[in-house]
């Protein structure tokens, strides 16, 4: 059945990152995935293809096409062809590091990188976790302090995706040089390129989506200029909270393609595999759980949909995305659990997509905000 949401532009945009994954992923992926990071030449070759900074204007080397259902085509394929570290790496680049640059940064600051992460040239991450802090971000104690027209940056970051691969990171750092849990208006965001001071640390050994590179990060008096401050000192919290709803809403439409791609591949494996003289899918058994992974499928599909739409329109609000987000990281853990069960003991493999896929949307209910926060944030609205 064809999904309402999408146009003729959005299918003819799906035939290119179909074929994007088919000739430079593919090849490559299961080495990317054993050696946990990633090339340059996937993120150049993306950018050829204009896959990268779909949403950045004309002016600065993008296709200006702000439309999300384009990223959402994307997601699908990434997930269709069992990229999902691919996918996670770009989800880092575009949906969370450049909506800070489109929104709140300066002309000089959107000319010095929006066309280099358009062409992949330039690759970005987001450093705002720390040992101590993750989905409390007033817990974030790296500082940043003036010395003369530049900014020090010092401290340390943990579980950044793209870590090692990248450029450059959006930093969220302390700058009113207060100790314990910051208020308000205590933070900034600074785009910090790698340079003296700026350390990778080792890289971190994940469960699933290893091809995306995840490491630590130490900054030990990083000198950064001032024109790379992201908007105004003091509203880094503020930036952070207004482009949330973009970055939950991509871990939504993810779980969302994930979960119809395992659906798939699940009624495929089911009807070639045989058991006690049938096919698995001739049993009744197998014929009902089908059916009721099919129907939360296509209700999770509508409401992430729906979501899509309401973004599109300016309109989805920061509970409503944490909403979205909580219902689908959830959802698609359990509909993952229950395909990976009707594949028997080849689901158990992890040469099998289901295997991995089970592995990586572990991290889809932690990552951008635990379910515990998207509960904590829809009640709090509730009780108002």
């Amino acid at each position: 059945m064809k999904r309402a949401l999408f146009e003729e532009d959005h299918e003819l945009f799906r035939d290119v990152a179909q074929e994007f994954n088919a000739r430079e992923i593919a090849p490559h992926y299961t080495q990317w995935d054993r050696e946990r990071i990633m090339p340059r030449s996937m993120w150049i070759a993306a950018g050829q293809q204009g896959l990268l900074g779909l949403a950045v204007p004309e002016e600065f080397g993008g296709a200006g096409m702000p439309d999300y259902r384009f990223r959402v085509i994307l997601d699908e394929e990434f997930a269709r062809a069992n990229h999902l570290g691919a996918g996670l790496a770009l989800h880092l680049h575009d949906d969370m590091v450049l909506p800070h640059l489109l929104a709140y940064g300066s002309d000089e600051l959107k000319q010095q990188w929006l066309p280099g992460m358009v062409t992949g040239e330039k690759v970005t991450s987001v450093a705002w976790t720390e040992p101590g802090a993750g989905s409390d971000l007033r817990g974030v104690r790296t500082k940043a302090v003036r010395d003369g027209e530049d900014w020090l940056i010092s401290g340390q970051k943990t579980f950044i995706g793209n870590g090692i691969s990248s450029d450059a990171s959006l930093v969220l750092a302390r700058t009113d040089g207060s100790t314990g849990r910051g208020g308000r208006d205590s933070f900034s965001l600074f785009m910090v390129e790698k340079g003296p001071g700026y350390e990778t640390g080792k890289q971190l050994d994940k469960m699933g989506l290893k091809a995306s590179d995840t490491s630590e990060l130490f900054f030990d008096s990083v000198r950064v200029p001032e024109s790379n401050l992201v908007g105004q000192a003091g509203q880094g919290l503020r930036y952070v909270a207004e482009q949330l709803p973009q970055g939950r809403l991509a871990i939504a439409v993810a779980s969302s393609a994930v979960a119809r791609t395992m659906y798939e591949a699940t009624v495929h494996y089911t009807k070639e595999r045989n058991a006690f003289g049938e096919r698995i899918i001739d049993f009744q058994n197998t014929r009902f759980e089908l059916a009721d992974i099919l129907t939360e499928v296509e209700v999770l599909e509508t409401y992430v949909d729906r979501a899509v739409v309401t973004f599109n329109e300016g309109q989805l609000d920061a509970v409503s995305a944490a909403r979205v987000k909580l219902w689908a990281s959830e959802r698609v853990k359990l509909i993952t659990d229950r395909c990976l069960q009707l594949h028997g003991g080849y689901g158990y493999i992890l040469e099998y997509p289901i295997a991995q896929a089970f592995l990586a949307v572990r991290l889809l209910s932690i990552f951008g905000g635990t379910s515990e926060i998207m509960r904590e944030t829809v009640g709090r609205h509730i009780a108002r």
